[in-house]
Parts: structure tokens; sequence; C-alpha cells
């Protein structure tokens, strides 16, 4: 039987579900057409394509092309040790695998949080590598597969470039990405929407619900800035293509924070 993908969210799930509760659940929501659910062979007759983008040496964006459920891009990462891949999508087709087997495969998966966890069975099972995600967000697994790895604590060491950090906030076990070999050895953060980059794109913001505009809460914010402190970084690649902060966005992230808490607390006095 094929697996059913939600149109809204893009979760690809085991057996025949009527609802997805990943969407019914308040920081996600249902299709104002209701609950519509596709496959990855309607996909392919529809002709939907992944796009691939280098975004700068040794980091590629996978976009899938027109546009479907949340629209997040994949970031796969080529280092001396493996090619990674934070975040995942949909849409997996021949033409995407063969495409990232000349970039040289792919030796796991990184996924920040629930929203993204998509067709990640798919990919993990076409190039043979396992995916990790927070044990605190497990319950959000919506197809099981031996391939699908729980990791605990506050951070993950993929390699010497590459660390997993849990960062909590929009879900508990929500993470960013710190990988050391990117801006030019100036290290960057791939944040998904665990830290977001807003239009002004000096700023982020952080949010318990993007779409249903639910705040997150003081200490919440706090545990965020503290996670990533540690850590050297000059950039932020978000979840979409034009989600940089290109440059100071570790101070980024502090200055965002202090002005998101700032106007809360004017808020709360009023």
């Amino acid at each position: 039987m094929e697996k059913r993908i939600c149109k809204t969210c893009g979760t690809q799930y085991e057996g025949s579900p009527i609802e997805c509760p990943i969407c019914l659940d308040e920081r996600q929501y249902v299709g104002h057409n209701g609950q519509e659910w596709t496959t990855l062979r309607e996909m392919k007759e529809k002709r939907f394509e992944n796009e691939f983008t280098k975004i700068e040496p040794n980091l590629v964006s996978i976009q899938t092309s027109p546009e479907f459920a949340i629209s997040q891009r994949a970031l796969l990462i080529q280092t001396e040790e493996g090619n990674f891949l934070w975040d995942c999508v949909s849409f997996i087709d021949d033409k995407t695998a063969e495409e990232i087997d000349k970039l040289g495969g792919l030796d796991g998966i990184y996924i920040s949080h629930p929203h993204y966890y998509s067709s990640m069975v798919e990919w993990a099972e076409r190039f043979d590598c396992e995916v990790y995600v927070h044990e605190n967000d497990q319950e959000w697994i919506m197809r099981p597969d031996k391939r699908v790895r729980t990791w605990s604590g506050k951070e993950l060491k993929v390699t010497d470039s590459i660390t997993v950090i849990q960062a909590g906030g929009h879900f508990d076990g929500s993470a960013v990405l710190h990988w050391t070999g990117g801006a030019a050895g100036e290290g960057v953060l791939l944040t998904g929407d665990t830290i977001y980059v807003v239009p002004d794109r000096e700023w982020v913001s952080f949010m318990y619900s993007y779409p249903n505009l639910i705040p997150l809460a003081e200490s919440e914010i706090e545990t965020i800035v503290d996670r990533v402190e540690p850590y050297h970084f000059e950039r932020i690649y978000g979840a979409w293509p034009n989600s940089i902060v290109k440059s100071n966005a570790k101070q980024s992230i502090k200055r965002s924070a202090e002005r998101y808490l700032l106007h809360s607390k004017e808020k709360t006095r009023s």
C-alpha cells in the first residue's frame, strides 16, 4: 500500500490515517479544504521535482518545486567525514537520488523538529543511512522504522565539525545544527524555524506556533539563547531560501531575544 502524505504539513504516514495529528496540534493547522492526502506516485505524476542550489562551498539547498506543504528546504552539508542532510522534504524521486549520489550520497539525516519529518524514512532507505530526531519529539514519528533513531541530551556530536543542539522552544526537542566549516570557517548555524529569520534579515524571532501566532514563553527564549551561546558562528541559514543572516548572526540572536522580551514585558505591564 502506498504511504499517504499530508498535503498541509508534508508528513508521510504508515497505514491509512484519516486525520493528521501533527496538523491537529495547535502549532499547525488543518487546511481550509479539510484533511487532504497525496502520495509520492501522485506527486511524480504531477511533475514535482527537487531543485538543487549551491549556497556556499560544501552546502547545497534542496527544495521542492512547485511549493508543497510547508515548503521548507533541506540542506546538504559536504565534509571530509561524510555528507549529512539537515531537515528533509516530502518529495524524492530517482532524479533527486542521482543528483545526491553525484555529490557523494548521504551518511546521515538530522531533523530539527516534527514539521520537517516529511518522508524521512523514504530518504533513509534510498541512501542506506539513519535519520536522527530528538527523543523529546518521538511521539510525532508517524512512520516508525528501524532507521529512525532518537537521541537525547542537549547536544549530539556528529563529526568534528558538526554538532546538533537541542534548543527547545517550538517543540520540546527542537534543534539547530552547528557547522564549523561554514562561512569560510567562521561557522554557521542551521536553524530550521527553531530560530526564525524574519524579513529584516539582521533579526530573528521565536514562536511556539508560527501559523497561529502563538508566542513563546520568556524562559524558553532564554534557553534557546543559552544553548547556542558556547558555539561560534557568523551566519544563519533558516528553512527557506531567503532566510539568511549573512553576518554577526550570534549577536543577532542575542539582541533579537532582548527585543522580543522587552516588548513582551511592556505589553504585560500595559
